[in-house]
């Protein structure tokens, strides 16, 4: 997770003050000038009902906000391409505007960028009326300047579907970047599954607050974490990856596979971080570093989770965070790590953890297809309906691959 301030939000903000071009709101294609050459271009704020042409090839150049009222809607098969150049490209749904960006597994939608390495663009982010804890109970996005936060916690911001986002991380300078896809104050009324984040130099889902449920993520060799929560998310998620290459393959190392806080400057900041998550496989490339890191207050249910590959697979920081667990507000139930869990306070310890249900320590783990393989014993949350049956521990069962088809890229 990064920080930004007014200057890299104004830089952002003129980033947006450019041409767009592409298909009409009468889902005819044109530009304005009735040319050919530019019809496939994004370059402009979207200000009513956009539709793309199935299959095409957008280039995307500047930062693309679809404003308050606004649908973009980018049909199975569309690739995006930022153009990388004096700009940042990213793409922003603001309050009260919708993305609907409806994939298959055999033709996703691909946002990438002409260079193909992290951090060649500013990937995607939703803006909505839900909850956030931040001082005020509303926020500005990152990028782009775009207020979020309010009290509608079933706010809808559209749909995304088989969205495979590449290179994304744009770096303003060392400490401002731009995440695959990040979520501000967005609703449960949003529907997220079939998503993944490729090799960004960010992290890969990022939520500050909201309500949003999602199902079905990969998070790809991105730098900075591959799951990232603040400012309150309360939301529920299963079946998530995280795969980080080993260093010597992918010139980089990774840091936390989800790094989790309530709030980093108010930990009892309400309402507090609680989501529910289960079916997780979070594989990391070494390193001393922690794989889930629990801190700044925040609560979690974590079930059915496969946790590997980091010095630290496991920590729990924060008077706030640790006696939540020891009380039983947070359950880490049914995870499996490959060393042991290290607690910073001392108030909820590594004994404590093996004690709870079907929890399981210093376990080593064989793959295949990278991420492919399950442990048998887990928590039945189906009860939920949001929540699919599924008892064991991971996110891709052998012979059930939902990560199957074009949409995924290793």
């Amino acid at each position: 997770m990064r920080t930004s301030n007014w200057k890299f939000m104004t830089m952002a903000l003129a980033a947006s003050m450019t041409l767009f071009t592409a298909c009409t709101d009468n889902n005819e294609p044109g530009n304005g000038d009735g040319g050919e050459d530019d019809k496939y271009e994004l370059t402009k704020d979207i200000e009513s009902y956009t539709e793309l042409e199935a299959g095409k090839t957008y280039t995307l150049s500047g930062g693309i906000h679809v404003k308050n009222g606004a649908t973009l809607k980018i049909p199975a098969g569309v690739t995006i391409i930022a153009k990388h150049d004096d700009v940042v490209d990213y793409i922003l749904i603001e309050q009260g505007a919708k993305i609907d960006a409806q994939g298959t597994a055999s033709s996703p939608i691909v946002m990438t960028s002409e260079k193909k390495e992290p951090g060649a663009w500013g990937g995607i982010h939703i803006c909505g009326y839900a909850h956030t804890n931040a001082e005020g109970g509303t926020g500005s996005s990152e990028i782009g300047g775009a207020p979020y936060g309010g009290n509608n916690d079933a706010d809808n911001s559209g749909t995304l579907r088989y969205v495979r986002v590449e290179y994304t991380g744009f770096a303003f300078d060392e400490e401002h970047e731009a995440n695959g896809i990040t979520f501000y104050g967005v609703g449960n009324g949003t529907t997220v599954e079939y998503c993944q984040a490729y090799m960004g130099s960010d992290d890969g889902f990022e939520w500050f607050g909201g309500s949003v449920n999602v199902k079905y993520l990969v998070s790809t060799d991105c730098s900075d974490d591959s799951f990232d929560w603040t400012e309150g998310w309360n939301g529920k998620a299963q079946f998530l990856v995280a795969y980080q290459s080993p260093k010597d393959e992918l010139g980089y190392d990774c840091d936390c596979l989800m790094e989790c806080d309530n709030n980093g400057k108010s930990f009892g900041a309400t309402p507090v971080a609680h989501p529910i998550l289960a079916n997780l496989t979070l594989i990391g490339n070494g390193g001393s570093k922690q794989g889930v890191r629990l801190r700044a207050g925040t609560q979690v249910e974590l079930y059915n989770t496969l946790i590997t590959g980091k010095g630290q697979p496991l920590t729990v920081e924060t008077t706030e965070t640790e006696t939540a667990l020891k009380e039983g507000v947070s359950k880490l139930e049914y995870v499996a790590i490959s060393k042991t869990l290290s607690s910073k306070e001392g108030i909820y310890t590594n004994d404590m953890f093996a004690a709870a249900t079907g929890n399981l320590t210093a376990q080593n783990f064989t793959w295949e297809n990278l991420y492919e393989g399950t442990i048998d014993g887990g928590k039945d949350l189906s009860a939920d309906s949001f929540f699919t049956k599924a008892e064991y521990k991971g996110a891709v069962k052998t012979g059930d691959n939902w990560t199957s088809g074009n949409w995924i890229k290793q």
